[in-house]
């Protein structure tokens, strides 16, 4: 059987290690516990053998999704509401857990309320896998002793956000497939079928037209070291753009132009609009303070432009304004958005007219994706019939010339 290492504190309140035995790590646990030790830390030995630590490389590559912490957050709620106790809660779901970064974290939580740390506290040690909104959300419930009713509101608002996310996932998975297939492609066929009619169009002598005169150059550039350059630069293009878009001026300039795309700037911004008003109503209607609810819609807006239009709000709120005249001034919410936001704030019923005006946005991007789909269905298959129709055509051009010196 495995040994565990163990940290502790006994019924005197003093810390120490203990080393065990046992089958698994929750046998380990319950021991401990019917000992009457609180758990502060508990880990498999790994004794004097070097080997690599396969679960600290899975945990580092691994993700927490939004639907991993949707399905915790129901689950949590459905026992909490059962009348289990929060950390024989926190230790059935980590065992259950299939994600191995959320499994690690709900074990160290579960150590920590059980040496008398708040569960907001304890969730907030673990930003990778609770972010300000959910812990802002668990703390509001801490304090008004309505945590059930919190977790099933984080549930529905994870869900939505999960499924707005599948929704936009969808209107550019196809473009993408779609542009992948016809670039590898353009490239299969330049690089193997066109050098065999290179070689016969060089034996025949015929003259070639300039766009079999392009395609002969691509393929040569392709089959030759230069491809590694082009790869190279392909590559610092990536880079260069990524580093780009982390600094401040970069991230405001390539949001704004993204707001303003051709087909995809409408969807962002109302996806955008969907999740802000989804977020911040459920922030309010847990009883989080306003200004902590922007800010913490700040963060996860997802768009600089309108991280700034939040902060603006923000900042006029402080100064006694209200939100929709500062979502105004900014330019980027809809005007209906704006106008259902400042009817909410005249009425007292703001987290009620948010909902509403997430539901709304939420169908229009559902809309926008059937819309888009449909656009670039037609569209991309066109683009990669005229990928290879470039081709063909340019390989049977200088066939029709030696057609006619035959003739």
């Amino acid at each position: 059987m495995p040994n565990y290492v163990a940290r502790i504190r006994d019924s005197q309140g003093k810390s120490r290690t203990e080393k065990l035995v046992a089958e698994s790590l929750a046998q380990a646990r319950t021991n401990l516990r019917e000992q009457g030790f609180v758990i502060q830390e508990l880990k498999q030995s790994q004794g004097l053998a070097l080997s690599f630590d396969f679960q600290k490389i899975q945990n580092y590559f691994a993700k927490v999704a939004v639907k991993d912490k949707a399905v915790f957050s129901r689950q949590f709620a459905a026992l909490t509401n059962a009348g289990v106790a929060i950390v024989r809660s926190l230790g059935v779901l980590s065992e259950q857990c299939s994600n191995p970064v959320l499994k690690q974290a709900l074990i160290e939580i579960s150590s920590d309320v059980q040496s008398g740390m708040n569960l907001s506290d304890a969730m907030r040690k673990h930003p990778k896998c609770f972010d300000g909104l959910y812990v802002s959300m668990v703390q509001a419930g801490e304090v008004g002793g309505v945590l059930d009713e919190v977790l099933n509101r984080l549930a529905k608002l994870l869900e939505d956000v999960a499924r707005l996310q599948n929704q936009i996932k969808a209107a550019l998975s196809y473009p993408m497939v779609v542009g992948f297939l016809a670039t590898a492609i353009f490239v299969g066929m330049t690089v193997f079928l066109i050098p065999i009619f290179a070689k016969i169009f060089t034996e025949l002598g015929t003259e070639l037209p300039a766009l079999t005169q392009f395609l002969m150059t691509c393929s040569e550039i392709l089959r030759s070291p230069w491809a590694f350059v082009v790869i190279g630069a392909i590559v610092g293009f990536v880079f260069a753009y990524k580093q780009y878009y982390k600094t401040p001026l970069g991230r405001q300039t390539i949001d704004r132009l993204s707001l303003k795309m051709p087909l995809f700037g409408d969807l962002i911004q109302k996806s955008a609009v969907a999740r802000f008003s989804r977020t911040f109503g459920a922030l309010t209607r847990s009883g989080v303070p306003i200004l902590t609810c922007l800010e913490i819609v700040r963060d996860t807006s997802g768009n600089q432009v309108v991280a700034n239009a939040i902060d603006a709000a923000r900042s006029e709120i402080q100064q006694g304004g209200m939100i929709s005249i500062a979502l105004q001034k900014e330019s980027v919410f809809p005007a209906m958005a704006i106008q259902m936001i400042s009817i909410g704030e005249e009425t007292g019923e703001l987290d009620g007219m948010l909902m509403k005006v997430a539901d709304f946005y939420e169908d229009e991007v559902e809309q926008s994706v059937k819309a888009l789909t449909s656009i670039l269905e037609p569209l991309m298959i066109v683009v990669l019939g005229g990928m290879v129709g470039t081709i063909l055509l340019a390989m049977y051009l200088p066939m029709f010339k030696v057609f006619e010196k035959l003739g």
